[in-house]
């Protein structure tokens, strides 16, 4: 790609607000994990690393020297979607963002936010095959018409297109594992044939776009970005394949567990 495209990126000026906005984030999530434990049970360690490594992958993705290089190289781009769309928004999901805001509001906002989350729109985005669609769809979209050129000379465009891979990752990650507690719950069956189904069409739209490039896209660019966003994204998705399934075999084995023997002690009279 040309260097025109960089006129209309993230300039020093927005990579200086992107990452303070990341360092905001990280520093209210750790200022509510801290006040909310002085309520309630401590907030794991673990879950402040999760939001950590969410937060600087979304921001590595999106400011700073590889930020840049996408607008030029196709493979850094999808290097780029990749932290941006899956990896940051799996790591967000565990960090559980949303129990803990729901610690940490007051009773009356919490309910109110509770009363949302159960809403029917929400319902509907969260829904395993709706998010499916919109992730995946949006990637259809993205690589398979001139949205991908276009976006490098709108600035508009540019941030609204990876808004969307955000928060179209974090909808697909929420839908399938359930690290807060969701207000939707589906069966694990199906779940399982609505993550399989994605990672197929994922798959399909990678081989695709491996024989038929995007516009303005050489064949050597775009061979080397679809490998890594085929290969990176089976990755992160063994990933989340395994939380899953931990997740399915812990309910079944709760299920079917014996209940425990209740062992009474009679003191003998003589």
């Amino acid at each position: 790609m040309s260097n025109e495209h960089l006129s209309h990126g993230i300039d020093v000026n927005s990579d200086l607000l992107l990452i303070l906005l990341g360092l905001s984030a990280i520093i209210l999530y750790l200022y509510a994990a801290v006040n909310s434990s002085r309520t309630y049970s401590s907030w794991p360690v673990a879950r402040a690393l999760y939001w950590f490594l969410g937060t600087l992958c979304a921001v590595l993705s999106i400011a700073g020297p590889l930020a840049h290089l996408a607008h030029m190289n196709f493979t850094a781009h999808m290097l780029g979607h990749l932290l941006l769309g899956m990896l940051a928004p799996l790591f967000i999901v565990l960090a559980a963002p949303v129990t803990l805001i729901l610690r940490s509001l007051p009773i009356r906002l919490s309910r109110r936010l509770a009363r949302i989350l159960k809403s029917l729109p929400f319902r509907i985005v969260s829904d395993p095959y709706v998010a499916s669609l919109l992730n995946i769809g949006g990637l259809y979209i993205l690589y398979t018409t001139d949205l991908y050129a276009r976006m490098h000379y709108s600035s508009i465009l540019f941030l609204f297109v990876h808004l969307h891979v955000f928060s179209a990752g974090y909808l697909f990650t929420i839908s399938m594992i359930y690290i807060d507690k969701p207000p939707h719950r589906t069966s694990f069956v199906y779940r399982s044939i609505a993550f399989v189904s994605a990672m197929a069409a994922h798959e399909i739209l990678s081989k695709y776009l491996y024989v038929n490039s995007p516009n303005d896209i050489s064949a050597v660019q775009a061979a080397n970005g679809v490998k890594l966003m085929y290969y990176g994204g089976d990755a992160i998705n063994i990933c989340i394949l395994i939380i899953f399934f931990t997740h399915w075999f812990k309910a079944v084995h709760s299920r079917h567990a014996l209940p425990p023997i209740k062992l009474e002690l009679y003191n003998s009279k003589k």
